[in-house]
């Protein structure tokens, strides 16, 4: 692969893909131009897919390096893989694998996205949190919460089971539907509520009262990156942190475990523009 613009695939071309029941553009676009700005001979590709059973079964045939897994995939591809790094291990939540001679192991680089943005967004471990969602993204977030000190938070979700073991691992508490009026100082979105496209998409997972009432805002919704949510804490001057930054931080921890090359900034800012036009 040579340019910006021209992609060449031959016999020797590395292939990493992605799937998701509602793949996105972001990740091959993001991954595509690095491979171009830095001369590697890979392609990157996404699918829509049903059987995840058959794609790491695809992965290991075909030599695929790497494989992005996305909702609903990132806890039931587990059984299927050889091994865990410790960031999916901690949180029994898959969205990446890495495929070498055979060998699939499995890493979680949401978790690594949140432990960094929690430093670079300077959150208060002393903040009281309410995080809507248990999925795998849910989990890889109130993890990385809690692995900073985080001890005051409500889980909210609708599945109790999942809720209250969540809840239970981070020592918070659990609840079906958000606290009225004063939730929390931070509030965090991890459900598909705001997604474009979705049932939900122009619903804020919060209310207006109960933004007010927090100091910081965070949605990992990347599509849009501008939820409801977002667009009316930035409405009211809360602080924000916005699923493009997890979006980018996790694609970028991807791409080094892929092609073992960590891009300058500039790089992955050139990238991340490129993703979003």
């Amino acid at each position: 692969m040579t340019g910006s613009s021209k992609l060449d695939i031959t016999r020797a071309t590395t292939v990493c893909m992605s799937v998701a029941a509602r793949p996105g553009t972001f990740g091959s676009r993001f991954h595509n131009h690095l491979y171009a700005a830095l001369g590697l001979d890979y392609v990157y590709k996404a699918f829509g897919v049903r059987d995840i059973a058959g794609v790491v079964a695809g992965v290991r045939a075909l030599g695929i390096r790497g494989c992005a897994v996305s909702m609903p995939f990132k806890e039931t591809v587990i059984p299927l893989l050889d091994e865990l790094d410790a960031s999916a291990a901690a949180i029994g939540s898959v969205n990446t694998i890495v495929n070498t001679d055979g060998h699939l192991k499995a890493y979680n680089t949401d978790y690594t996205a949140i432990q960094v943005l929690i430093g670079r967004h300077a959150l208060d471990p002393q903040a009281r949190v309410v995080l809507r969602g248990s999925g795998g993204m849910g989990k890889a977030v109130a993890s990385a919460l809690r692995d900073a000190g985080f001890k005051t938070g409500v889980l909210v979700a609708r599945n109790e089971t999942a809720g209250r073991d969540l809840a239970g691992r981070c020592g918070w508490t659990w609840q079906p539907d958000v606290p009225d009026i004063h939730a929390g100082d931070l509030l965090v979105n991890v459900t598909p509520i705001g997604m474009a496209g979705g049932p939900d998409e122009h619903v804020a997972a919060f209310t207006p009262a109960q933004i007010a009432l927090a100091s910081t805002v965070f949605d990992v919704v990347a599509l849009p990156s501008e939820t409801p949510l977002i667009v009316e804490a930035r409405a009211q001057g809360r602080a924000v942190v916005t699923g493009l930054d997890v979006v980018a931080l996790q694609a970028l921890e991807q791409f080094v475990l892929y092609t073992g090359v960590r891009p300058t900034d500039e790089q992955v800012a050139a990238a991340v523009a490129f993703a979003r036009a």
